[in-house]
C-alpha cells in the first residue's frame, strides 16, 4: 500500500488523538518537575490495603478472576457503588449503571452514542482535552461557553441554545465537570447548577456531568451534584461518568457511567462491541476500596494532603509572581488543577519547550479548546509533585518568563 491514509476511515484521517499524551511522551528528563499530568500522588496509595485485598481474591476467586467478566459489570462492584453514590445524595439501581474502563472509555461512549458528523456539542471553555478527544472521533462542532469564576456563563449559554433553537439545530448535550474543573479548578455554584438543569429541560438537551474529583474538598461547603439534582426534579436529563483513577488509583483503569436505563442499556451495547468487559480483578479491588477501607478517613487524609499541596503552591505563585508581572491563575477549593494565564502576547506552546530547558513542565491551554482557540494560558497540577518540588516548580517558572522578559 502507497498511501494508507486512503484505506482510513473519514473521520480518522485527520484525528491525532490525546494531544496531552503526546506532551508527556516529551517529558522524560528525571530532573524535570512536572506539573504536566494529572497523577495523585502515590502517598496516598493504600499499598496494605490493595496487597491484602489482593490475596484474599486470589484465593477464594482466582478461576473467575482468570476468565472473562460480565459486560455491564461484576455484581459486587456494582452493588458497592449504588451504596456509594447514596451517600452523595443519588439514588439509582443496577440498570441505571454500568462499569466501565476508567472515564476515559465513559466519555468515549458517551460521544459514540450521541454524535453523528456535524452534530453540535456545547462545552466549557477551556475544557477537559481528554473529552475532547473522545468526540473528536465522531466529528462534531464545538460551541465553546466560557467559564467564570463560578461555573460556566449561563446567561451565554442561554443565547446559544436560543440561536441554536431559532436555526433548527440543537446540541447532542451539553459537556460539563462542575467540581473542580480540569483544566481550571473552577466550580460550579449551586444557582448555576439549577440553571443549568433548567436549560436543560426548556430545550430538551440532556447533560454529561464529569465527575472525577468531587470528593477532593479542600475547603467550603460540598455541592450536589446536578445527577442528584435532576433527580428531584424528576431525573432523566443527566448522565454521570465517574472513575476511581483520582480517588483509589489509575492503574486499575477502572469507572462507570449512570443514567436512564435505555440509555446504559445502549452504551452496554458499545462495550460489547469494543472492550467487551472490563477486567475483573480491577473491579474486585475497586469492589475492596469501597467496601473495606474506611471511606471517610481515606477522604479525609486525601484532603489534608492535598489541600496542603494546593495552598503551598498558591502561595509560592503569590511570592513570585506579583501583579506587576501580569500571571494571573484560578483559586480552586478542591481537585488537582488550577488554570494560569500569561499576559496575551505569551504563547505557551512555545513557553514549554523554553521551560523544559529550566526543568520545569505544564500543560499549553491550547490543548483544553475545541474552538476559539487562547494560547496564554496553562494547566498546572499540584498533586503530583512534593511539596518542595512544587516550591522549585514555580521557581524556575518565573526564572524562565524573567528570562524572557515577562
Amino acid at each position: 500500500m502507497k498511501d494508507w491514509n486512503l484505506r482510513y476511515a473519514a473521520n480518522m484521517r485527520h484525528y491525532e488523538g490525546y494531544s496531552i499524551g503526546k506532551l508527556l511522551g516529551l517529558i522524560n528528563d528525571p530532573e524535570i518537575i512536572s506539573l504536566a499530568g494529572g497523577l495523585p500522588s502515590p502517598d496516598m496509595f493504600l499499598r496494605a490495603e490493595f496487597q491484602m485485598a489482593t490475596r484474599q481474591r486470589l484465593e477464594r476467586d482466582i478461576d473467575r478472576i482468570m476468565q472473562y467478566s460480565n459486560i455491564r459489570g461484576e455484581a459486587e462492584l456494582i452493588e458497592a457503588v449504588i451504596a456509594f453514590l447514596k451517600n452523595d445524595g443519588i439514588r439509582v439501581t443496577p440498570d441505571n449503571m454500568m462499569i466501565t474502563t476508567s472515564a476515559q472509555q465513559g466519555l468515549d461512549l458517551v460521544g459514540r452514542l450521541f454524535l453523528n458528523p456535524g452534530d453540535a456539542v456545547v462545552i466549557e471553555r477551556p475544557t477537559f482535552a481528554g473529552a475532547l478527544a473522545a468526540f473528536e472521533m465522531q466529528g462534531p462542532i464545538y460551541l465553546g461557553v466560557d467559564l467564570e469564576s463560578d461555573g460556566i456563563d449561563v446567561g451565554r449559554l442561554q443565547d446559544v441554545l436560543s440561536d441554536c433553537r431559532t436555526a433548527g439545530r440543537l446540541p447532542k448535550f451539553i459537556y460539563v465537570v462542575p467540581d473542580f474543573q480540569n483544566p481550571s479548578g473552577v466550580s460550579t455554584s449551586l444557582a448555576k447548577r439549577e440553571i443549568l438543569l433548567d436549560l436543560g429541560d426548556r430545550y430538551g438537551i440532556p447533560i454529561i456531568e464529569d465527575s472525577p474529583y468531587r470528593k477532593l474538598r479542600y475547603q467550603g461547603a460540598m455541592l450536589p451534584s446536578l445527577y442528584s439534582l435532576d433527580q428531584k426534579r424528576g431525573g432523566g436529563r443527566v448522565i454521570g461518568i465517574y472513575t476511581f483513577s483520582k480517588q483509589f488509583c489509575p492503574g486499575m483503569r477502572v469507572g462507570f457511567n449512570i443514567g436512564p436505563p435505555e440509555v446504559i442499556e445502549k452504551m452496554t451495547n458499545i462495550k460489547e462491541g469494543s472492550t467487551l468487559c472490563t477486567p475483573k480483578y480491577n473491579q474486585d479491588m475497586c469492589a475492596a476500596f469501597l467496601t473495606e477501607v474506611d471511606l471517610d478517613a481515606y477522604f479525609e487524609r486525601c484532603c489534608v494532603y492535598y489541600g496542603d499541596k494546593l495552598e503551598i503552591f498558591l502561595k509560592a505563585m503569590a511570592d513570585c509572581f506579583p501583579p506587576e508581572r501580569g500571571v494571573t491563575w484560578t483559586q480552586p477549593e478542591g481537585g488537582m488543577f488550577l488554570w494560569v494565564s500569561m499576559p496575551p502576547q505569551v504563547d505557551t506552546r512555545q513557553l514549554f519547550h523554553s521551560a523544559l530547558k529550566f526543568k520545569v513542565a505544564f500543560v499549553p491551554g491550547e490543548a483544553c479548546y475545541g474552538e476559539r482557540t487562547e494560547r496564554h494560558h496553562m494547566r498546572v497540577n499540584f498533586s503530583y509533585p512534593s511539596r518542595a518540588q512544587l516550591r522549585d516548580a514555580v521557581k524556575r517558572l518565573s526564572d524562565c518568563l524573567e528570562q524572557l522578559g515577562i
